[in-house]
């Protein structure tokens, strides 16, 4: 996957004490995206926006706020978390991933 004539934000997002990571990309439509690295780990993340996170690399465990279990997501595959939520995301090795607001 590529971005042609994106702007692309030069601080990173640093998150967990920086075992999260990512950076922020806008593409020439205007879209918000980022791109970004979360290392072994469970986390919990709140949203504002409706997102679609992009498995490209590596292998998570996800629970939505409206879900009683887990779900596991492999590279290439993707979830929905909505606006206003929150999830937890287990990982066990690193995850790259690619989050698509709006």
């Amino acid at each position: 996957m590529s971005f042609k004539n994106a702007e692309i934000h030069r601080k990173a997002n640093v998150y967990f004490d920086g075992k999260v990571t990512s950076r922020s990309i806008i593409t020439a439509d205007g879209e918000m995206k980022t791109l970004g690295v979360i290392l072994p780990g469970v986390y919990r993340f709140s949203t504002q926006a409706p997102e679609r996170m992009e498995i490209t690399q590596g292998h998570c465990r996800v629970k939505l706020a409206d879900k009683q279990g887990w779900e596991d997501y492999q590279a290439g595959a993707s979830f929905f978390v909505p606006a206003n939520s929150h999830f937890e995301i287990e990982v066990d090795e690193l995850l790259d991933y690619i989050c698509h607001y709006g």
